[in-house]
């Protein structure tokens, strides 16, 4: 988005619109507020009350499910698309649908245009490959597992839906994990193939293989050098071209055997936060029930079509994109991938121009920042962003959305272009947006734009807002088919009379458990099907759901990645310099803060050979560079203990005063109370980020 500080042209252009003074400023403002009211667009209409999106079950206002839905129950709802019955099938409908349309596409052209394969070219590939696993020796079963582990690409999907085309399970392995995850993912599902994109990723599986016993054979997607292919074979491999695959696949095609809805459609495994990751087992039932009610709550505002196309961008290896590819591959719509290269997001989306525009908050967060940053110096353009903004809010606030008033040809038409210019639907979840960047992004996108709370557990949503609804501050109401209750958390001062507590969920599309963990699984799903997510929410008025802590002290931050504050505390303190340790983040931001206790009795030791700093623990935290000293002691032991980057702090304050039983900042256990914490150093913590320009 760096060109967006050219957002109004030069500061002379904006000033030729204002040259007059102010009678010109009252003109120009005058015509654009009437030529923006123009009631040029019909107003979206939601498909229920926004003012009472959701019912009360059993006459309970804390147990709510969708209004879409049918009484008594509140579960049964109609399913927008009634010929899908497993996650394989929605490739031949989107044949069907779409007279043999195009279906998947990438950037390989020789001006990097985006090329295209058929439905039905997909289909032959799938069944391709898929042939070639069976033929090569993978068992035709839902207890055969098949590793992908690569970056979103055509390949990805192929090897995922020729799994499902012979009732295999696929499942995906991703570097975030960390190589000791992917060696216990590989290791509880007794892998025998695992599917990879590039050289470094094979290298890993090399150095993995003497812990491996089950891994037999590599499929790799790119060109293998004759070294790598060695290598792969000392290290007791067999080795495949992703082609060589679809070859043998070809030779010998066989017909698919399709799982049933009840059977395993693919199993997840969580990032985690402590310990091993675990396996989310979906169902093909589950899966589709899922995504069939996130069509629900948005129509009739968004249908998929043909003719609408996504760029695939964020991680297979995750449930979104996963069940937006499913959302429109059903409809014969098309599914194009970008570069594999972030910072080439920007150039994908001009290129490819999609319709449907599924994201996390990070983008849209350095979007809005990117607008600001390139107006703050001007106040000729910050006052035009201003009246822009004011102009299109009317608007939405009457739920209309468009890309052609007056605003959008002088102000937002370069941020449009920026996503391609035909975005008609934005759906963003992971972590929550704030109130000034869902504005910004309503009006000057001139689209809906939603977002959705869900979990791995949940396949993707629970809850999802109601395309056209102007209110901000909430992910909306039960997605059709779901309940959502609140519980009370009497440890966090959390009850229910107070509107607020712990979401649980249950739904027809939850998982069947962890694969292998029947304790965790208990844990997370009781007896009588409620999911216990963890998260602490407060219903609103107008029956939406607000997302306002976690209840393990884990949440995520802006880029969608788990933080476990305790776990990165515990390694922290494991710092001679550090007694006691607050971590703190914020789901708007991307990096965490710290409020750091020194420890008194190794500082009196250390300024024995430091001179310069004084031994007094107060003097010391003052000192203008013992936050330096102590923050890269602390940052060299979280690399030790294999801290992941984005889970080290950026900065900390140092507190003389320490954390007691006492003063209400520790349990009688001497655990961190931390809703005290944060109440005690929310403007240090602030300020930190202030201090960093967050």
């Amino acid at each position: 988005m760096s060109e967006s500080s050219d957002l109004l042209g030069t500061d002379q252009n904006c000033r030729n619109l204002l040259a007059a003074g102010a009678a010109t400023l009252a003109g120009v403002a005058a015509v654009a507020y009437l030529l923006s009211n123009q009631n040029r667009t019909t107003p979206v209409k939601p498909p229920i009350d926004l003012n009472n999106q959701s019912v009360a079950i059993d006459g309970k206002p804390e147990h709510r499910a969708s209004r879409l839905c049918k009484s008594p129950d509140y579960f049964q709802r109609d399913t927008p698309v009634k010929d899908c019955h497993v996650v394989f099938d929605v490739l031949e409908r989107g044949k069907r649908v779409s007279n043999n349309g195009p279906c998947l596409g990438a950037r390989t052209g020789p001006n990097r245009e985006y090329e295209w394969m058929t439905y039905q070219q997909v289909i032959d590939r799938v069944l391709q490959f898929g042939s070639g696993l069976v033929h090569t020796g993978s068992r035709p079963s839902g207890e055969t597992f098949v590793g992908i582990f690569a970056t979103n690409r055509p390949e990805w999907t192929i090897a995922d839906y020729a799994s499902q085309a012979f009732s295999m399970v696929p499942v995906p392995l991703y570097d975030t994990l960390g190589l000791d995850a992917c060696k216990f993912i590989i290791n509880q599902c007794a892998m025998e193939v695992v599917v990879v994109d590039t050289e470094a990723r094979v290298k890993s599986l090399i150095t993995l293989k003497p812990d491996l016993p089950s891994l037999k054979r590599v499929i790799m997607i790119e060109a293998m050098t004759d070294q790598l292919k060695d290598a792969v074979e000392k290290a007791g491999l067999d080795f495949f071209s992703f082609n060589k695959m679809l070859e043998l696949g070809k030779a010998y095609l066989k017909d698919p055997i399709v799982a049933k809805p009840e059977d395993v459609y693919s199993i997840i495994y969580t990032s985690g936060t402590t310990g091993d990751p675990k396996g989310v087992v979906l169902t093909n039932y589950g899966f589709l029930a899922m995504v069939q009610s996130m069509l629900l709550q948005s129509q009739p505002t968004f249908h998929a079509y043909p003719e609408d196309v996504h760029l695939s961008y964020l991680p297979l290896a995750h449930n979104f994109d996963r069940a937006v590819h499913v959302m429109m591959l059903m409809h014969g719509a098309r599914v194009g991938y970008y570069s594999r290269d972030v910072r080439l997001l920007t150039d994908d989306l001009m290129a490819l121009k999609p319709t449907l525009f599924a994201t996390v908050p990070r983008l849209l967060n350095r979007m809005y920042d990117t607008v600001y940053a390139g107006v703050k110096n001007s106040k000729i353009k910050s006052t035009l962003l201003k009246w822009a903004l004011e102009g299109k809010q009317k608007e939405v606030d009457r739920m209309i959305y468009r890309r052609d008033s007056i605003w959008d040809k002088i102000i937002f038409s370069k941020i449009q272009e920026k996503l391609g210019g035909r975005v008609r639907f934005v759906i963003t979840g992971s972590a929550p947006l704030s109130t000034d960047v869902m504005k910004f992004l309503r009006c000057s996108l001139g689209c809906v734009v939603v977002e959705g709370y869900g979990q791995t557990e949940s396949g993707a949503g629970l809850t999802m807002s109601l395309p056209g609804d102007p209110s901000i501050g909430s992910v909306g109401p039960p997605l059709p088919g779901a309940h959502i209750k609140l519980v009370d958390i009497p440890e966090m001062d959390y009850y229910v009379k107070d509107n607020i507590g712990e979401i649980w969920a249950k739904a027809d599309f939850l998982f069947k458990g962890y694969y292998k963990e029947p304790e965790k699984t208990a844990e997370a799903l009781d007896e009588d099907g409620w999911l216990h997510t963890g998260d602490v929410g407060r219903w609103l008025p107008n029956g939406t759901l607000k997302i306002v802590d976690r209840k393990k002290n884990i949440f995520k931050l802006s880029q969608g990645e788990y933080i476990a504050t305790e776990k990165i505390e515990s390694v922290y303190t494991a710092s001679p310099f550090v007694a006691q340790a607050f971590v703190e983040g914020d789901s708007f931001k991307t990096v965490l803060m710290a409020v750091i206790v020194p420890d008194q009795l190794y500082i009196e030791k250390w300024v024995q050979n430091n001179p310069q700093f004084p031994a007094n623990l107060e003097e010391f935290c003052k000192h203008p560079q013992a936050k330096d000293i102590v923050l890269g002691d602390m940052i060299e032991y979280g690399k030790k203990s294999g801290l992941k980057g984005f889970e080290q702090v950026k900065d900390i304050y140092l507190e003389w005063n320490m954390f007691t039983v006492e003063n209400d900042l520790l349990t009688p256990t001497l655990k961190n109370r931390r809703p005290v914490l944060r109440k005690k150093y929310k403007a240090t913590v602030e300020g930190l980020y202030a201090k960093h320009g967050m």
